[in-house]
């Protein structure tokens, strides 16, 4: 007998997070163990208000299915709710909801917090002798996730900033001044999004020519002294910083002076750029800029990858075969088999070894003088960011997918 499936997103968006949508729903529609294909709006925010969609409607041919694999950010939204521990009446309001749409495999796609929820829901049905299946399936930019060998949404984002970069130094060098540009990349605690800009470095491209991750503390003095000493020989330097690099005391470099925290307890962060901008043209007088790369980062389409997209579609569909299989509390994950030529294989991880924790740079992938990288971790980055995907343009401008979000009524 068939059971109903229930999919939803989570956390901040990726320009691939809904090719994952997409393989999982292409998947379960070939699974007889599977019925109805609902998704949640607003992830569990939509489980709680019953906020519940019927997703074959909208999906119907090849190009659906391509056109919403090549839409950005999140088609179901997302949402940043924190699941409370058990015993808590919410885990009851979930299960009355799986219930009453009988629902039997649950998959939710998102980043480190997303994965706790599959963690505690994953244990809460089956310390009932509940038979719901609940699989992660992996989601973020920053590719700060255990287990995986890379998350879907990072190779795009990589993409996007070293192309970026490069973009950069060229407009840094039309003008016969000195000058530094500074580059804030995301990266809360993990600096792999900010090592990518590396990948910009080709021709005559020397950019960036300081690269600064979370993974080592932060001195802004020795910082100051690397700009004068790379200034006797570089005209006009780009350098890479990721948001989150920390001070020897283990306080981040720019934190927000609100003192607000998301729902998750992460602080919120913003302005090392301007801070470190502010502090060059005080103390060395050249001319500086900051740039902010921002949301663009994670919803830049025009510059997605096509390894990116196809591989978060396929592990969307693999996703939903370990649940079909049985599986329950596993995320999704992919290992890499060879560099050259480049090949990854598919398999799940136990969830417990993946939610709430983070997955750094290696020390040995960053250089000895703290910013730079190795060319070990150039050659990890570099098939991440190979090949472009299909797009759908009207009149030049993209043109993305939207589901029809009017919710399912039952009984």
């Amino acid at each position: 007998m068939s059971k109903n499936m229930l999919i939803g997103q989570s956390g901040g968006p990726t320009v691939a997070i809904n090719a994952s949508l997409a393989g999982a729903i292409k998947r379960a529609m070939k699974c007889e163990q599977i019925g109805e294909i609902y998704g949640t709006l607003n992830g569990l925010e939509g489980v709680l208000k019953q906020n519940i969609i019927d997703l074959r409607k909208d999906l119907r041919s090849v190009e659906d299915f391509q056109m919403l694999q090549a839409t950005p950010a999140m088609a179901l939204g997302s949402c940043r709710y924190k699941l409370p521990e058990a015993p808590d009446e919410v885990y009851k309001q979930i299960l009355e909801t799986f219930h009453h749409y009988g629902i039997g495999y649950f998959f939710y796609i998102g980043g480190n917090d997303s994965m706790d929820t599959v963690k505690k829901l994953s244990a809460y049905f089956t310390s009932l002798g509940e038979d719901i299946k609940c699989v992660g399936i992996p989601k973020t930019i920053d590719n700060d996730l255990p287990c995986t060998d890379h998350t879907p949404g990072f190779g795009s984002a990589a993409k996007y900033i070293a192309t970026s970069v490069a973009e950069i130094a060229c407009d840094s060098a039309v003008y016969d001044v000195s000058s530094v540009t500074i580059v804030e990349i995301m990266g809360r605690n993990a600096g792999w999004l900010t090592a990518a800009s590396a990948l910009a470095r080709r021709g005559d491209c020397t950019a960036p020519h300081l690269i600064y991750l979370p993974e080592v503390v932060f001195d802004p003095e020795a910082f100051l002294q690397k700009l004068q000493e790379l200034g006797k020989t570089v005209k006009n330097i780009i350098v890479a910083v990721s948001e989150g690099v920390r001070l020897a005391n283990g306080e981040y470099v720019a934190s927000s002076q609100s003192g607000l925290t998301d729902a998750f307890g992460h602080r919120y962060l913003a302005g090392v750029g301007k801070y470190l901008e502010d502090l060059v043209r005080e103390r060395l007088g050249c001319k500086v800029r900051a740039v902010e790369l921002n949301v663009l980062q994670r919803s830049a389409s025009h510059l997605y990858s096509g390894t990116d997209i196809k591989e978060a579609n396929r592990i969307g569909a693999e996703a939903v075969q370990y649940a079909v299989n049985g599986k329950t509390g596993v995320m999704a994950i992919c290992k890499r088999l060879s560099n050259h030529p480049y090949l990854i294989a598919y398999d799940c991880a136990e969830i417990g070894q993946v939610a709430n924790l983070e997955k750094k740079v290696p020390v040995e992938w960053i250089a000895a003088n703290g910013c730079d990288i190795t060319d070990d971790l150039l050659e990890y980055l570099r098939p991440l960011v190979l090949g472009e995907a299909k797009e759908f343009v009207s009149d030049g401008i993209p043109v993305y997918f939207s589901f029809d979000k009017t919710p399912v009524t039952i009984g």
